[in-house]
């Protein structure tokens, strides 16, 4: 719904609506993404990888040969038969997307070089971006207003397009036609944003980078100078787990790892040179408030629980002697709780409180599998759909979630486990992930369906991958000193087939 500029709606016309309307071809399709671009053109991707475009169409940014504009989703296929396109972007006039492979293609306006095809002309379909990033892994993309950004798999960084404000980060002002490597930044960079013509980057360890224009302070370093080249930033607010900003605005954004939030740059009017704290529990809420245009960054993906004085009341009814009608033993110590609410919540205490409980009497279940922090951290998200714990615990309680099949608290264990690793912690994350997944391997769910081991798998590729992008920091620490001889060995062996040994 809303202003229908050029077809931007999709909906077959140009009437702008008040109403919302069907995008009719991209029902069932399972859309997992969107991206837009300012012309106005719009990008969405599917849960099987295929990609749509519409809208403005004026620098061919809709892959589709012409420059004639779409008024409905328009399958885009060159270049990409037997693809799956797993992220996009856009810039005003140009459009990236990222497939499973780690392929970066890029169409659309091409006059500063953004389409990274070494030419300044502009290109009509996706074309695969070859140039220093043929042949390797990309796993992130971004767009500012003219210029085009890419993560590799070891966490380095490459930039092409418009750079007259230094917003690759090259240390010039010199336009790039072909991708080159932001040499300066330290760290392994895992997400990267861009505004109109600055950018973020931010690290596996929390660290967040940015460099490029810094006239409303967007760049958070305190002043309005531009930087050509990455400078940290935000130091101060210790670990920061996401960050956004947009193609449209001079506005930036992060979440530190205590959930607060915070913004810096073009405030309606207003510049703010360094990150200032908000009360939201979202990133997007600053830019409903705070950016011009108010655009959000990305979707909003809405699966909200509103606390209500319903939730207030579920959040102190756990442990309450006078109501609870069970109680975990966990550790020699008690927690008490209430049948109906884990019946209500959970399909594995449906399943274990049959009839033959007995309604009248408070019943004990003695746990043995799991420590009482984790076991009582799970019922505090059954009762409270919220998870607070330590990523050494968030393990535990992934394995719990796994055997419960517990979907939505795997996501959140998942969550904590990745903003939580550190130098410190890597090594005994990996061999624990290792541990869970040898032991859970031929478990089974409370339905007697097979548990799948993706996720002890997917959890140790991640910490391995940490740790291999760490390691004369993490092999000098405790942890990995206190690894059994076999762990460490296969993780030598790991490690030399990734050319860490290299010279």
């Amino acid at each position: 719904m809303g202003f229908n500029g050029a077809g931007c709606l999709g909906v077959g016309d140009q009437n702008s609506t008040m109403e919302p309307r069907k995008i009719e071809p991209l029902c069932q399709k399972k859309v997992k993404g969107i991206a837009y671009g300012s012309g106005p053109h719009v990008l969405a991707y599917t849960e099987s990888g295929e990609l749509y475009s519409w809208g403005h169409n004026g620098y061919c940014q809709l892959g589709n040969g012409s420059t004639n504009q779409g008024l409905t989703p328009y399958l885009v296929t060159t270049h990409l038969h037997n693809k799956r396109v797993t992220r996009i972007a856009a810039g005003s006039h140009h459009s990236l997307a990222l497939t499973e492979e780690g392929e970066v293609l890029a169409w659309g306006q091409n006059n500063y070089g953004q389409v990274g095809s070494g030419t300044t002309t502009n290109q009509p379909t996706p074309r695969r971006v070859i140039a220093n990033l043929g042949g390797r892994q990309v796993v992130d993309i971004a767009c500012g207003q003219t210029s085009s950004m890419a993560v590799m798999d070891n966490g380095e960084v490459y930039g092409w397009g418009l750079n007259s404000s230094g917003q690759l980060g090259l240390g010039n002002n010199v336009n790039q036609q072909n991708p080159s490597r932001v040499t300066a930044l330290q760290g392994v960079i895992t997400k990267i944003v861009c505004g109109y013509s600055h950018t973020l980057a931010l690290s596996d360890e929390g660290s967040l980078w940015a460099w490029g224009a810094n006239s409303y302070g967007q760049l958070g370093t305190g002043n309005k100078a531009n930087q050509c080249v990455p400078v940290r930033v935000a130091q101060e607010l210790g670990r920061i787990v996401d960050i956004a900003s947009s193609h449209c605005c001079h506005l930036s954004a992060a979440m530190t790892q205590n959930s607060k939030i915070y913004f810096w740059g073009h405030c309606k009017g207003q510049s703010v040179v360094a990150p200032m704290e908000t009360g939201f529990s979202s990133l997007h809420e600053v830019f409903a408030l705070w950016a011009s245009p108010s655009v959000t960054y990305e979707p909003i993906n809405v699966t909200g629980f509103t606390r209500s004085s319903l939730a207030q009341a579920m959040s102190v009814a756990l442990d309450d002697e006078e109501t609870a009608d069970v109680v975990f033993v966990v550790d020699d110590r008690r927690i008490r709780a209430h049948r109906a609410v884990l019946k209500i919540r959970c399909q594995y205490f449906r399943s274990m409180f049959q009839e033959h409980w007995k309604e009248n009497n408070l019943e004990e279940v003695e746990v043995k599998d799991y420590s009482f922090v984790v076991f009582r951290a799970f019922l505090q998200y059954i009762y409270t759909d919220t998870v607070v714990v330590s990523p050494e615990d968030a393990i535990g309680l992934l394995d719990l979630a796994n055997a419960y099949c517990e979907e939505a608290l795997k996501r959140h264990c998942e969550r904590i486990i990745r903003h939580g690793i550190t130098t410190e912690n890597a090594a005994m994350l990996y061999a624990v992930a290792i541990k869970y997944e040898a032991t859970r391997q031929n478990g089974t769910c409370v339905d007697e369906s097979p548990c799948s081991s993706t996720v002890w798998q997917e959890l140790e590729e991640f910490c391995f991958r940490f740790a291999l992008n760490h390691m004369t920091e993490v092999a000098q620490t405790e942890a990995f000193m206190a690894l059994d001889e076999l762990t460490v060995k296969n993780f030598i062996q790991r490690a030399a087939q990734h050319g860490a040994f290299k010279y």
